[in-house]
């Protein structure tokens, strides 16, 4: 039996091993909790599998937990993860905490699907780096269990309620991965996030946008958008050019359809972009969609050349939006003072 990555294994697939092994039913069952609910990093940890039993088990499943290279912590709670992979590739993550709600605490992980970036768009540090390879389900799954895990040993209840693919790379580029990520962290003997409370955040991959509604119509989606004309965005956002923002908007109009769920519209707000023809051709655009708006201020990054807009254009901005009856929000800053922008920290690091 060829060596399986035991962090991106589902329970069905545990079992099935466990099976072949001549191991108990239970004993997957087991396994299954100890990696995707307990969140632990070795073997030894596993208290209720034998020795035995886990010798044969570690002989057929590899079990890589992430290394944790570095964490900065902004003054606002946010913390920020650079982790190194079993090959020596990094990737970053991002642990976002929120005031409490009518039942809990918020705690949302920006999570990374890709070493690098292969879309390169104009306003992104990653995509300065480019593309090194996908990350397996393992990988992905990965970055919840080992922040959980080192947030509770300081925090035992500590317990993740949201999740963002937002981070480093292009989430549909790498749909299989991602989809199976999101089943293995819904789970109800796992982390049990719900899948209304994950969100996935696309530059516009319009055939997988489609095929998303059809596979799992609970996941949210949100759409890098940046731009409401073709011409700009082809430079902002260079996938553009596969996907012109009229195939786009239909992709996303059958993603209603099918889902009966809002899109979220973001927009990157630069010191040159956020200017009112620019609101009244997004207003054009998004006409008759279901959608949000969510306007982000730009991170300022070495590299890109871009400046964040005043206080003062973000509001006229909005403004626009909002008189023209469209829903809109400006996100919340976070993390500005750690370089929470995705691949900031990775470029720091490795320049180092």
């Amino acid at each position: 039996m060829e060596s399986i990555e035991l962090r991106g294994c589902s329970l069905d697939e545990l079992i099935e091993i466990c099976q072949e092994m001549g191991l108990k039913r239970f004993r997957a069952i087991q396994l299954f909790q100890w990696v995707q609910q307990k969140a632990v990093r070795s073997w030894d940890e596993m208290r209720n599998i034998g020795e035995v039993d886990r010798q044969t088990l570690s002989s057929h499943l590899h079990f890589h937990p992430l290394e944790r290279v570095r964490e900065q912590r902004s003054k606002d709670g946010t913390r920020k993860y650079l982790f190194r992979l079993h090959d020596g590739e990094t990737i970053e993550c991002v642990l976002m905490d929120y005031a409490r709600t009518m039942t809990r605490d918020r705690h949302t992980i920006c999570l990374s699907t890709q070493v690098g970036c292969a879309v390169g768009c104009a306003f992104c540090a990653t995509g300065l780096e480019g593309f090194r390879r996908n990350l397996s389900t393992g990988e992905i799954v990965g970055q919840v269990l080992d922040i959980t895990h080192y947030v509770r040993q300081e925090d035992p209840d500590f317990q993740v309620t949201n999740i963002v693919f937002m981070g480093m790379g292009e989430p549909l580029l790498n749909y299989e991965q991602v989809l199976k990520a999101i089943q293995l962290l819904n789970h109800e003997q796992g982390q049990t996030i719900g899948m209304r409370r994950m969100t996935i955040s696309t530059c516009g991959v319009v055939p997988k946008i489609i095929q998303l509604a059809k596979d799992n119509p609970q996941v949210g989606l949100a759409i890098s958008l940046h731009a409401a004309q073709d011409n700009a965005r082809n430079q902002l956002v260079p996938m553009n050019r596969r996907y012109p923002l009229a195939s786009l908007m239909e992709a996303c109009e059958e993603y209603t359809q099918i889902t009966h769920r809002r899109v979220t519209f973001e927009v990157a707000l630069t010191s040159e972009n956020a200017r009112q023809e620019e609101a009244e051709a997004l207003v054009r655009l998004l006409k008759g969609q279901l959608g949000h708006v969510n306007l982000i201020p730009v991170n300022p990054v070495v590299g890109t050349g871009m400046e964040r807009p005043t206080s003062e254009q973000i509001k006229r901005f909005a403004q626009v939006l909002e008189d023209a009856g469209m829903a809109v929000s400006s996100r919340e800053e976070r993390g500005t003072d750690i370089d929470a922008a995705c691949g900031q920290l990775r470029r720091q690091w490795e320049g180092e």
